[in-house]
């Protein structure tokens, strides 16, 4: 092969390579324009008037989710779970999940899950939950958040009886003994641990906007590099 046929084969590979780059770069822009077309939903519906447990009944989650739900309801301390192997500013433990009976009785026999907060637990899964009750009688602020996808294997731990691998609605239904709403109310409050013994709240999920865009400039960068590499190459060769 003459060197000028291996300059435009080193030309066609390095505009091949050019292009998948920007092309990813543009994918990422696109992903942050839907991050933040997600954000302004999740921050708007933040600010929106809080909602009442009896206002969830029969709604589409997809439209309710990160709205704000003020719950008075009576807390079923007998059948309290663990999600465990979870952790908190470094810090091994569970989130705490308390079935609720809401006192208005919108929901029936039905249970609406609160996860009350975080517990240490060094083992990632063994806590006292006596000494982590609350009142019998809770009066929350709440995020009402979806559960997560079903995946494949077993959601409760064989080790500990109370303690859950996957948030698996239909099992957590099984060992409580009743239906279960098809949300999760996240407990809104103080998240400073001052007592490892009692639930501190979880953070909810930050709004940000992720890597997209420093990725996007990485890709865009690779891309320059590739085409000022060649454009060196071939003055190269032509001296």
């Amino acid at each position: 092969m003459t060197s000028k046929a291996k300059t435009i084969v080193f030309g066609v590979l390095t505009a091949i390579a050019a292009a998948v780059c920007v092309r990813l770069g543009i994918w990422q822009l696109d992903r942050l324009q839907q991050r933040r077309a997600q954000n302004a939903i999740v921050v708007a519906r933040g600010e929106a008037p809080l909602l009442s447990v009896a206002d969830l009944r029969g709604q589409d989650t997809s439209i309710t989710h990160w709205r704000q739900v003020q719950v008075d309801a009576v807390a079923d301390y007998e059948h309290e779970l663990v999600h465990a192997t979870r952790t908190q500013n470094g810090s091994p433990g569970v989130h705490l999940l308390t079935p609720v009976r809401p006192l208005d009785g919108s929901w029936g026999d039905t249970a609406i899950l609160v996860l009350r907060g975080y517990l240490y637990a060094a083992d990632g899964r063994t806590v006292d939950f006596g000494k982590a009750r609350e009142s019998d009688t809770l009066r929350l602020k709440t995020l009402l958040t979806s559960f997560p996808p079903i995946k494949a294997g077993q959601a409760r731990m064989q080790s500990s009886p109370r303690a859950m691998r996957l948030l698996n609605p239909d099992t957590i239904a099984t060992l409580i003994g009743r239906p279960v709403a098809p949300f999760v109310l996240l407990a809104l409050g103080d998240t400073i641990m001052t007592d490892i013994t009692r639930p501190s709240r979880v953070p909810p999920p930050a709004v940000t906007e992720g890597p997209h865009l420093s990725y996007a400039l990485q890709w865009f960068g690779f891309a320059t590099v590739f085409v000022i590499g060649f454009v060196a190459f071939a003055r190269t060769k032509r001296r």
